[in-house]
């Protein structure tokens, strides 16, 4: 199983379930027991009736003899079923009666009138009262009625331990609500938003930026919609374009065709027209298939070298120029890591532009270096250059430069396709005037 990363909402959610069970165990332990605690000592009433008690003790004892507190004690049984002692300082009773070793017994587990009174015991507790006027004096030990046992609250126990965790829960639903719903509805909507044709929507930058999973959602969300947007953007500009171009050479076969030329000329005006038409088509195509699909290409080790050669012997056939006119003055063997069909239909294209737009006499040179992991290739011509403005705009479907690069009857295709495969192979093509000429850039990964 892969470690989340550092920013995985796993943290967050962990974080926020950690901190609400702690609450809880917290919340429960601490109210809960202040609160059963609260709920098992003497109300106020009571204990203010247990103190009358122990100050009509006191008087007895201050006021009579050891036989007026055993009168007062049978009075006091007759109120207060039970038992009950009156004893002093020395914790031996002020009455004539001797306590019993059970009675004595009891007195080690008698209470403060403060205490917490727990009816979990079999008989009801014993408490001890300290005279009120002299506590030093003596103090009456008595079972505590039953009508004075504390009840623990069932509202304040309902409150610690059912009312407040749910409370907390519902909080920590909220937070969750606040961290995922709520990106998540903004993706939904953004989502219906690309449905209906909204290509230039965009999310929230506070979804984007986050770095978690909903952040790597959103961006991707955004590539995503950066991508069909260009996607779609080419395709109407390619059948805009496309159908400019193909009217052009339709025009002319409608004129071909009305005029009195003989036939052997009408036939090979014909063939023209249809082959430049053929190949516009087929360059078209190749181009929607290369931005639709980006196939994965297979990547082997190139020699640049041997690929030139085999250029540079075609080229030779179809423009008449000579092998010296074309150069390769790399200094060694040039190996990069790309795909051989898609290397060479690039530099292909790259060299009949070149070819295209240099005097007849002039010279295409094919150079580089090493630079690091990857090869800094360069095809430089002797043509007039483009305009520094337009260095990246011929790279541009269906654009000419004819005013700064006259020659050559071209659609605009070529320079095009060349980028798309280099850049399928992990490549970049650029373009950098030389003043004359032109260079084309190529950067390649090292085999």
């Amino acid at each position: 199983m892969r470690v989340p990363r550092r920013n995985s909402l796993f943290w967050t959610l962990s974080a926020l379930l950690l901190v609400l069970i702690l609450l809880i165990i917290f919340v429960s332990r601490t109210w809960g027991m202040h609160f059963e605690r609260e709920g098992y000592r003497l109300s106020p009433a009571a204990q203010h009736t247990l103190l009358g008690y122990a100050a009509e003790a006191e008087a007895v004892v201050r006021n009579g003899g050891p036989a007026d507190i055993d009168r007062w004690l049978l009075q006091f049984n007759a109120r207060e079923p039970g038992w009950a002692v009156v004893l002093g300082p020395d914790q031996q009773p002020l009455g004539q009666r001797r306590l019993v070793p059970v009675e004595r017994h009891r007195l080690g587990f008698a209470r403060e009138l403060d205490w917490a009174m727990s009816d979990r015991a079999h008989d009801r507790p014993i408490i001890k009262i300290a005279f009120p006027r002299d506590p030093g004096s003596g103090q009456l030990v008595m079972r505590l009625p039953e009508r004075f046992m504390p009840t623990a609250s069932l509202g304040w126990q309902v409150l610690a331990h059912w009312l407040v965790p749910a409370a907390l829960a519902l909080l920590l639903g909220a937070l969750l609500y606040r961290l995922l719903i709520g990106p998540l509805a903004h993706l939904h909507a953004y989502a219906n938003a690309l449905h209906v044709g909204k290509l230039g929507a965009r999310l929230d930058p506070a979804i984007t930026r986050r770095g978690d999973e909903l952040g790597d959602l959103g961006r991707a969300f955004h590539h995503m919609a950066d991508r069909l947007q260009n996607t779609v953007a080419l395709q109407r500009r390619l059948l805009r374009d496309m159908s400019h171009e193909l009217r052009t050479p339709l025009s002319r076969l409608q004129v071909a065709l009305e005029s009195d030329a003989d036939a052997p000329a009408l036939r090979q005006r014909l063939e023209r027209e249809v082959q430049g038409m053929r190949q516009l088509v087929d360059d078209t195509l190749e181009l929607v298939w290369l931005d639709t699909e980006r196939p994965q290409l297979a990547l082997d080790s190139v020699d640049v070298g041997t690929v030139w050669e085999m250029l540079r012997e075609d080229a030779c056939f179809e423009s008449g120029w000579l092998p010296e006119q074309m150069p390769n003055t790399l200094s060694g063997p040039c190996w990069v890591h790309c795909h051989l069909n898609g290397l060479a239909q690039a530099m292909e294209n790259i060299l009949r532009n070149a070819i295209r737009h240099s005097p007849t006499q002039g010279q295409v040179r094919l150079g580089g270096r090493r630079e690091a992991d990857h090869w800094h290739l360069w095809i430089d011509d002797q043509g007039p250059g483009v305009a520094e403005g337009a260095l990246e705009g011929i790279f541009e479907p269906f654009t000419r430069l004819s005013a700064s690069r006259p020659g050559g009857d071209g659609f605009g295709l070529g320079l095009t396709i060349a980028r798309c495969r280099v850049q399928l192979q992990g490549g970049e093509l650029w373009a950098q005037n030389l003043n004359p000429g032109l260079r084309m850039n190529l950067r390649l990964p090292v085999a």
